[in-house]
């Protein structure tokens, strides 16, 4: 009889069943799929997320501070399995230290199974490089704030863009020299100024020079000297979001600073092709966690934690720089006897 109801209903009786009745139906004779009258549908929000995002792409911008010779260049190619750096991408084989600290950075479309990133490596050739290194991070710092503030002026025009284009810094990567002792004046001083400012995550540059003796006695001191200066590095305590994050986090400051080896030439080992330095006492693989902690470096800055150095970048270094700014200009206004609101709109 039900089955019948619902063959009258859609040859155009003027009461036609729904789709949910006429499923109804079909379950009540014993056809069709059963329905789960719970499901809401709120999970596809997910794959909404994903589509949109794999439309727009990403935006990674990483910069490298360290004096010459450290392997920045290198590291950067061996991270992005691709010639990023701005050496590699000039093709200059030789190249004067400049007198002062310089800021270049070059950009790159990166596609991998289809997610498409647009990368921009900042290098700092010049820094640590003289015989006095006073007050060589001021360059960098300047250029870190100058993309804060181009960012705040786009945020605040009338008639801004849909989408802002990123420059902000999202991470710097310090090379510390393998010295095996402790760290250098400068090394403090530039982490000390510039974590307040940028997510930074030091590494040993050339760990494959020290044993591993040596490498763990170093790790152990640079941890004692960031703590004894109040120097705060990524992953920052403050910022873990929950028991979980706290976990995880606390195992990556435990081994920070990464001792790392970077290689962009491949080697045949034991029928493998990989990344390694070959000496003559063998080939020190670079993704081998046993001979370096290149692979920990990688999965934080892109497999694990690369959307949350961003998150921090945008919600805490930027918010602090946007509202240091408007205090600044408010301020200005008030002793204009101008509106704030004004001042902030015009005068920014």
């Amino acid at each position: 009889m039900s089955r019948l109801k619902g063959e009258n209903a859609s040859l155009g009786s003027p009461h036609p069943l729904s789709d949910v009745e006429q499923s109804i139906e079909k379950i009540a004779v014993g056809g069709g799929p059963v329905l789960d009258f719970s499901y809401v549908g709120i999970d596809a929000i997910l794959e909404q997320m994903r589509k949109k995002a794999m439309k727009q792409g990403f935006e990674l911008n990483i910069m490298v501070v360290g004096q010459s010779g450290l392997g920045k260049s290198t590291l950067m190619n061996t991270l992005f399995k691709s010639k990023v750096s701005r050496k590699s991408a000039l093709e200059k084989e030789k190249e004067k230290i400049p007198k002062t600290v310089e800021i270049k950075s070059i950009s790159h479309d990166v596609e991998e199974k289809g997610v498409r990133m647009k990368l921009t490596v900042i290098d700092t050739p010049g820094f640590g490089d003289q015989i006095n290194n006073e007050n060589c991070w001021q360059p960098i710092m300047k250029f870190i704030n100058d993309q804060y503030e181009a960012y705040l002026q786009e945020e605040i025009n009338i008639n801004r863009k849909k989408r802002i284009p990123d420059s902000r810094v999202h991470c710097c990567i310090y090379f510390i020299p393998p010295t095996g002792h402790c760290l250098r004046p400068l090394d403090v001083e530039f982490m000390r100024r510039l974590s307040k400012v940028v997510n930074i995550v030091p590494v040993i540059a050339k760990a494959d020079t020290l044993t591993l003796e040596e490498r763990d006695f170093f790790k152990q001191k640079i941890r004692e000297e960031l703590r004894a200066n109040g120097i705060d590095v990524y992953p920052q305590k403050e910022f873990d979001e929950d028991a979980e994050d706290r976990m995880i986090n606390e195992k990556i400051r435990e081994m920070i600073p990464f001792a790392v080896v970077g290689s962009d030439q491949e080697y045949q080992v034991n029928g493998r092709r990989l990344l390694g330095r070959k000496t003559k006492w063998g080939t020190i693989e670079v993704e081998n966690i046993a001979h370096c902690e290149f692979a920990y470096l990688r999965d934080l800055l892109i497999r694990t934690h690369m959307q949350n150095i961003k998150d921090i970048t945008s919600s805490i270094h930027y918010e602090l720089y946007r509202v240091r700014r408007l205090h600044e200009n408010n301020t200005v206004a008030a002793a204009n006897g101008l509106p704030e609101h004004r001042l902030v709109a015009h005068e920014m």
